[in-house]
């Protein structure tokens, strides 16, 4: 036998042995992801009352980055009364793993209590409906309601054992605003902020004593400021009232609030006033520095 032919028979030995190889370690990195790399959703017990969904999900937020801000669930139910039941909540947005006690309202205990529950499919879906990313859950009607009765780790207690938080990356301060009274409607331009720097209201004020205590004096009217950014949260509930208050800036759609672009940021207080009005507290700032 020629060199040349022994030689050709070892590298195909050796090309066989690689590919094999090969298909051993991606089916071996296969198995590793279905095992511990799946998104997972755990079933927790509440602590309240029986309109309260909690739950715990888990996914690997560095290879599908989203935003979480909605929790869904959905009964199809072919052989019982309701047919099909949906309920849907919006969700404080979390970009890693997190745990949670939702109130989903009465339409959690219609689906529970549907006629032919245990011939239903239960699916939860986790979904992030800013970056339209969803994971989806199905489980049998029986398999759910007893996940839900007999779970007894709570989400308090998931949190400690499985230490989320600890990893958080900080994010710059956000400016909360304090609650002030919300004066009646003003004539052409909607609910208002009775405050001594609204200029709407200073004749209320111009009887209220001064810093140094001094009556009669008009309040000295607060310097505005700058903002470097201001957004909304998930959970506008399209009342109005940021627009009527500084229409440059918000933008009410038919079922949300957005930033206006090229909005002008130079009026903090009435930026601050906006989000002091708004009834779900979903308008954020944070101050220039």
């Amino acid at each position: 036998m020629s060199t040349s032919l022994i030689a050709m028979g070892v590298a195909i030995f050796l090309v066989i042995n690689l590919v094999i190889g090969l298909a051993g370690l991606s089916l071996l990195f296969g198995t590793f992801e279905t095992l511990f790399g799946k998104p997972k959703l755990t079933l927790l017990r509440s602590t309240k009352n029986g309109n309260f969904f909690a739950f715990a999900f888990k996914w690997n937020s560095a290879k599908e980055p989203a935003k979480i801000d909605t929790i869904r669930l959905r009964l199809f139910n072919p052989f019982g009364t309701p047919t099909q039941v949906e309920v849907s909540k919006p969700l404080e947005a979390r970009q890693e793993s997190f745990a949670t006690e939702v109130e989903m309202g009465p339409g959690f205990i219609d689906l529970l209590g549907a006629k032919g529950f245990d011939y239903a499919i239960v699916q939860v879906e986790v979904c992030s409906e800013v970056d339209g990313v969803s994971f989806q859950f199905d489980m049998k009607g029986p398999q759910f309601k007893k996940l839900v009765s007999e779970s007894n780790q709570t989400v308090e207690e998931y949190v400690v054992q499985h230490k989320f938080g600890t990893s958080k990356k900080s994010n710059p301060p956000i400016d909360i605003p304090i609650r002030s009274f919300i004066a009646d409607t003003v004539p052409g331009r909607g609910p208002q902020l009775k405050m001594a720097t609204n200029p709407a209201f200073a004749g209320d004020f111009a009887g209220a004593p001064a810093a140094g205590g001094a009556p009669g004096v008009a309040a000295a009217a607060a310097p505005t400021f700058p903002i470097s950014k201001v957004w909304i949260e998930p959970g506008c509930i399209v009342c109005n009232a940021c627009e009527d208050i500084y229409k440059d800036v918000f933008e009410v759609l038919a079922d949300t609030c957005i930033i206006r672009p090229n909005a002008p940021l130079d009026d903090g207080l009435r930026i601050q006033e906006a989000a002091e009005a708004c009834p779900v507290e979903v308008i954020k700032f944070t101050k220039a520095s």
